[in-house]
């Protein structure tokens, strides 16, 4: 029975979602950042998994419809964006010279830090597009000859750290603004950094989701000629 259950989609799809619920259960109550409901529920699935030797590719059999929602998602960040559009909008030039910068900056410190320490060509092209949200990094990736796996799992981890220090660290160098504070977490950290930055304020939140999107457009047009001329 046990066989027969692992080879239906609804255990991916009942996996992901306890885990969760039990991750987020567990934030609420401790209210600690260190308890990120994305990153414990992560956790605690690959523990489940290598556990019970249950291979990838049974879990993702039903794990895969809850992949194909990070797309519309993302969209969904459009919402508070919308809301918020007049506050947004009387800021414009500094939201727009901040996200190129910070595509620029995360692009030049992944990459520059792998190949200084003797990263292979592949490697190095596997961390440019890290802070850029899933769907986009991969598309980059398999362009410019990276790994795509391995990508995919820089993202998440990238926007894990982002969720968990983003905004004490933005506080601790004295940045204290809500948009400069979700313009810099939703650059480097995407959609995850982006669900954080929604608790702490409604306006760094949207300005975070405006900052998913245009910090994947930008890098998508940069990325491909920075690796033509430097890489």
């Amino acid at each position: 029975m046990w066989g027969e259950l692992l080879e239906l989609p609804v255990f991916g799809i009942g996996l992901t979602l306890a885990a969760y619920a039990l991750a987020q259960k567990m934030y609420l109550r401790t209210g600690s950042i260190f308890f990120n409901p994305v990153a414990l529920s992560i956790g605690s699935i690959i523990v489940f998994l290598l556990l019970f030797r249950i291979p990838y590719q049974t879990y993702f059999e039903g794990g895969s419809y809850i992949h194909f929602l990070l797309g519309p998602s993302v969209v969904a960040l459009a919402v508070p964006l919308y809301n918020r559009r007049e506050e947004i909008m009387s800021r414009k030039k500094p939201i727009l010279l901040g996200i190129a910068a910070g595509a620029v900056a995360s692009i030049v410190s992944a990459s520059g830090l792998a190949w200084l320490l003797g990263g292979s060509r592949d490697v190095v092209l596997s961390l440019a597009p890290k802070s850029v949200t899933t769907p986009i990094a991969i598309g980059i990736v398999e362009k410019i000859g990276g790994i795509a796996p391995l990508t995919a799992a820089l993202v998440v981890l990238t926007g894990c750290l982002g969720a968990i220090c983003g905004p004490e660290f933005c506080r601790l160098i004295g940045v204290r603004d809500p948009v400069a504070m979700g313009l810099a977490v939703g650059t480097a950290s995407h959609g995850i950094g982006t669900a954080r930055m929604l608790e702490e304020n409604r306006l760094g939140g949207a300005v975070s989701g405006l900052a998913i999107g245009l910090n994947g457009l930008v890098t998508a047009f940069i990325l491909p000629l920075l690796v033509t001329w430097f890489i």
